[in-house]
């Protein structure tokens, strides 16, 4: 592990237009945190790598770990159908056939309901154009779970339950939420803060109670692929609308010390874990296939080896975390830019220089000591909560 060249790497992410980017490495024992660029481009304060995060889809593997955690205890069974636990928010048919693997791995085929509580991001015959109008009107928005999940429940399915490839859809997430009230009787958020959280020692990861990150923090810049410029700053945002989904604030040193102790069996017992690792193809919101398992992504590096872990964003923030299968190496990486590709003419995002630079960055992380082509590199950012 190079501090130089690591560090390198991180400037050339800054370099290519993120405006400030941090991360922390792990190597057998060893542990590197950089930074470079800015937390605010109005003010140029440095960005620091202690710095606190909105973490995104991250909080799947932690909510998925408190589901875990309650089927050891025998209170919930993976393969039981969801209308046994939720038959007012999962009734009937679909009740019957969606179980609570089908949740976790993104195969109920329930669509996911962000762009229904973002309308301006739908083209419709009346609103022929996406705008980011929907990100301002929802900023203090107070959604009810019961809500958005109405909204992904009466969506068009996204395919069969238990079809494969899957659907990547945060309404599953919020639903396992809800089940987690359900057979604990305390709010889901409590629940992973005391029994994930907690038990994995980490101090500066929470649920955020209100539209402000506690402590030391970025700003956080939104591009929406253009339409938002320059990117507009959304770090003071209610996170109602993504919870159990996608709702942690969470440092770099954290986010390691999380999935370490996860692939440890620290957090869910072996046999837990083994669950957790068995992956199916499932197409992401930016229309990528990826292997899932029970909210954890497997990663198939050359040259560097199988990591696991996962990717996320929320308006204004994008962070990747991933450990290698012997824990021994692991990248968290942050940044305070979202969704910066521009549309081709076909409508899908255009190739920009962060990308390369960020697989440059991927690469040297996880420890691959030759040739680094970024072009080749099998990780892009992520672009969807």
């Amino acid at each position: 592990m190079d501090p130089a060249e690591l560090q390198a790497a991180l400037d050339g992410v800054h370099r290519a237009g993120i405006p400030g980017v941090y991360a922390e490495v792990r190597d057998a024992g060893q542990v590197w945190r950089g930074a470079s660029g800015v937390a605010d481009v109005g003010t140029g304060r440095p960005v620091r790598p202690d710095m606190r995060q909105r973490v995104g889809s991250i909080t799947k593997t932690f909510t998925a770990a408190a589901i875990l955690q309650q089927v050891e205890k025998g209170r919930i069974r993976l393969d039981a159908p969801i209308g046994d636990h939720l038959p007012q928010l999962v009734p009937g048919e679909r009740g019957r056939k969606i179980t609570v693997r089908m949740l976790l791995n993104n195969t109920s085929g329930i669509p996911d309901y962000i762009s229904c509580a973002f309308p301006s991001l739908q083209e419709t015959p009346s609103t022929p154009e996406t705008s980011p109008r929907s990100l301002d009107d929802n900023r203090f928005r107070q959604f009810e779970p019961a809500e958005l999940i109405e909204m992904g429940l009466t969506a068009p399915p996204a395919g069969e339950p238990g079809e494969t490839p899957g659907a990547y859809s945060n309404t599953n997430f919020l639903l396992l939420g809800q089940l987690l009230e359900k057979v604990t009787g305390t709010t889901a958020e409590k629940y992973i803060t005391r029994n994930v959280i907690e038990r994995a020692g980490l101090r500066h990861t929470e649920f955020p109670t209100g539209p402000h990150v506690k402590g030391p923090h970025s700003r956080m810049y939104e591009a929406l692929y253009g339409l938002i410029d320059p990117p507009r700053d959304y770090s003071v945002y209610t996170m109602s609308w993504v919870t159990t989904g996608a709702g942690l604030v969470s440092t770099m040193d954290d986010v390691n010390r999380f999935y370490r102790r996860l692939l440890d069996g620290e957090i869910v017992s072996r046999s837990s874990l083994a669950q957790m690792q068995r992956t199916v193809p499932v197409i992401a919101l930016d229309g990528t296939m990826v292997d899932y398992g029970l909210g954890l992504h497997r990663f198939r590096i050359p040259g560097c080896g199988t990591f696991w872990g996962h990717d996320g964003t929320v308006w204004g923030a994008t962070t990747m975390s991933l450990t290698r299968a012997d824990g021994k190496r692991q990248m968290s990486v942050a940044m305070n830019l979202a969704r910066w590709n521009r549309p081709d003419s076909a409508g899908k995002p255009r190739r920009h220089p962060i990308d390369d630079a960020l697989a440059t960055l991927y690469r040297q992380a996880m420890g691959d000591r030759g040739s680094v082509h970024a072009e080749d590199a099998p990780l892009v950012p992520p672009s969807s909560p």
